[in-house]
Order: structure tokens, then C-alpha cells, then sequence
């Protein structure tokens, strides 16, 4: 057995250098160092205003959060919540519980988009973080938020948080005796969390149940009433033929004629209106079995009277043009799809517009021909 004295001298002495690896290069040590403190230490140069962040974020995080930060199925909520966090279930979001713009910049350059992180320059990075404090009532739409004025945004609830003093922060019952007593004997694995359904594993959520029930009770409705219509219509055909079955078999040639112009549609163009689309689907659906989400359903869009979905709560300006008889000719709705605030003044969509006609018209053909399936 070796002695003290001989384990001491094959001991290397403090402070002697083994010669491994080398000094981090600055590349290396940048790399690594991206975090994003509350006095805005460690901020890149850069700016970002509301409509931009808005483009940017449609793009990049709605298909998980929802184009208003209200979330898509069980993905994080980003917006509301105010005069929450006094409740049983609070709904914390950036605007009701966040202290720190810093948080949402530095989350959001380390980890986001999901699958395909810290893939955003810092341009993008700050406007996406403006239009979120758009979204949570914090600033304007006109706001620009830049390194410059990053520290001039207070949070709503910056107060709310405080340096935790207590002597001892650990609750009771964790410093206490285990208990050992009445285990069970073995430990069984009774479901797992991808069966349970609690976490997405897919870029579009499935509808929740109450949305898929009541699409279902519009639907049989819609049903209900076509087959009284064609009873009627059987039973009395005569000069006081009732006025639901004319206006079916008006509807009946409508469809026709639109059957025909998409089956005429050129399928490039639907294509790349499926494409343009993707900005879209966050809050409509289209096609068979669509239902509304946070905007309603599109289907059969041309032609249908402004703000007649089923079970759809409208901005005020929808339900006017809907009490005027105003319908969604092709002209009003590339001007909608252009410019949504300039054609319905007051509409809840803040959605900027489409700026490209030629994608106005790619996604018309798109919806015309998925309404068709």
C-alpha cells in the first residue's frame, strides 16, 4: 500500500496546467452568451415595429399561439388574462403576469419558433415583440421598439414581484422526516402523457370537443331545414310555392355556376392561394367539416351575406353590413383581404392584409375550390 508521503508527491501540485483544450474563441464565447437582462444588457442593435412583428409572427409562432396570442389548443396563451392572477386559474400571459420586456425578447431569440430556433435576426426578434405588446394593450399600433427604447416599455405587472427576504423559503413539510412506511410494492406505470392527449404533437390542434359538437348541430340544423324545404316544396307546388324553396333552387344554380368556375380554376393558382392560406388558418378554417375558431369558417365565402356564420360573434361593423344585405362579392372581398381595416372600419381582425393581388386572388381560388371538397 502506498504511503501518505508517496500519494502527496504523485499529487500535482495547485495551480499546475494539465495543457488541455485551448482558449474559447470570440465566435464561441458569442454564441453561448445571448442572454437578455431587465437593464437591457446584452441587447443587439436593432428595431422592429407592430406591423412588421405582426407579418413575422403569423409566419413564424400563430400556428402554435393563435394570431391574437389566444393560443391554438393547448400551446402556451400569449395575450389577455388582465386581473387574473387572483383567481384559482389564473391566465398568465405577457401582458398580465410577465415583469420584464427582457423575458420575451431573450425566450423568443433563445427558443423560438418552435423546431427551428434561434433562427430570427434581431430586426425580427424586436418587432415580433412589439406587436405582442400591441396584442397585450401596452402600446399602439405605430409603436417601434428598438434597443434604443426597450427600457422605456413597463410592464403591467412589474410591480407584482418582490426580492423573496424570508429567512427560510423552503416549505415545512420538504425538511421534515420521509415517510417510509405503507409503501406500495411495486410501482406500476398506469398511462403515459401522449396517451392522455396532454401535450401537441402536431403543427394544427385538433378542434375541441365543444367546437366539434356544435359544428355538428349547425350542420344536422342545416339539414333539417333542407329536407323541410323539399317537403314543402313537394306538397305544394303551386303559385304559393313557399319562399325557402326558390331561394334553394337559386342557391342550387349558384353552385353550379361556382362549381364550374373552379373546376375551370387553374390549379397552379389554387396552389399558391393554399400557400398564402397557411398565414390564415391560425383563426379560419376551410373545407369539409370546417368549424369557427377564433374567425369564423369560410366556406362557400363568395356570394355569402357578410356576417351570416352560425354561432359567430362578429365585429359591429360585420353585423351592420349583414343588417344592410351587403354580401361578399368579389370585389368586396379583395378589398377586405388588401386592406381589412380600411374596407370594415372597427373589425377585430388585426390582421395587416395581403399586400400582393396576385396572392388575393391565389387564396379566392383556394377558398373556392376547398369549399368545393
Amino acid at each position: 500500500m502506498a504511503s501518505a508521503e508517496e500519494m502527496a508527491a504523485s499529487t500535482p501540485a495547485a495551480g499546475t496546467r494539465f495543457g488541455l483544450g485551448r482558449p474559447a474563441l470570440e465566435a464561441e464565447v458569442a454564441a453561448w452568451d445571448i442572454d437578455i437582462r431587465p437593464d437591457g444588457q446584452g441587447l443587439p442593435v436593432g428595431s422592429g415595429d407592430v406591423w412588421t412583428g405582426e407579418e413575422v409572427y403569423v409566419e413564424n409562432c400563430a400556428m402554435c399561439h393563435g394570431d391574437f396570442g389566444e393560443a391554438v389548443g393547448r400551446w402556451p396563451v400569449l395575450a389577455g388574462g388582465w386581473n387574473t392572477l387572483e383567481r384559482e386559474d389564473p391566465v398568465k400571459t405577457i401582458g398580465s403576469y410577465w415583469p420584464y420586456l427582457s423575458t420575451v425578447y431573450d425566450y423568443i431569440n433563445r427558443a423560438m419558433p418552435f423546431g427551428n430556433a434561434q433562427s430570427l435576426e434581431p430586426d425580427e426578434i424586436y418587432a415580433i415583440t412589439a406587436y405582442l405588446l400591441y396584442l397585450n394593450n401596452i402600446v399602439e399600433d405605430d409603436f417601434e421598439l428598438s434597443n434604443e427604447t426597450f427600457l422605456d416599455v413597463e410592464m403591467p405587472n412589474a410591480g407584482g414581484f418582490m426580492p423573496d427576504d424570508r429567512p427560510e423559503t423552503e416549505l415545512a413539510v420538504f425538511s421534515g422526516d420521509v415517510c417510509m412506511e405503507n409503501c406500495k410494492d411495486s410501482v406500476e406505470i398506469v398511462m403515459r402523457a401522449a396517451v392522455l392527449d396532454v401535450t401537441p404533437d402536431s403543427d394544427e390542434a385538433e378542434p375541441t370537443e365543444a367546437v366539434a359538437e356544435a359544428a355538428a348541430e349547425i350542420a344536422l340544423s342545416d339539414g333539417d331545414v333542407t329536407e323541410a324545404g323539399m317537403a314543402d316544396g313537394t306538397a305544394g307546388a303551386n303559385d304559393d310555392m313557399p319562399a325557402q324553396v326558390a331561394d334553394a333552387g337559386m342557391a342550387q344554380e349558384t353552385a353550379v355556376e361556382d362549381a364550374a368556375v373552379v373546376a375551370a380554376a387553374d390549379p397552379e393558382l389554387i396552389a399558391a392561394g393554399e400557400g398564402v392560406f397557411r398565414a390564415c388558418k391560425a383563426c379560419h378554417a376551410v373545407g369539409d367539416g370546417a368549424a369557427n375558431k377564433s374567425g369564423p369558417q369560410l366556406n362557400n365565402i363568395l356570394d355569402r351575406p357578410i356576417g351570416s356564420v352560425e354561432g359567430f360573434r362578429y365585429s359591429r361593423i360585420f353585423d351592420e353590413a349583414h343588417t344592410a344585405g351587403e354580401v361578399w362579392t368579389m370585389e368586396a372581398l379583395t378589398a377586405f383581404l388588401a386592406n381589412p381595416r380600411e374596407a370594415m372600419p372597427g373589425t377585430k381582425m388585426s390582421y395587416r392584409g395581403i399586400q400582393d393581388p396576385a396572392d388575393i386572388d391565389a387564396v379566392i381560388a383556394y377558398l373556392e375550390d376547398a369549399s368545393a371538397e
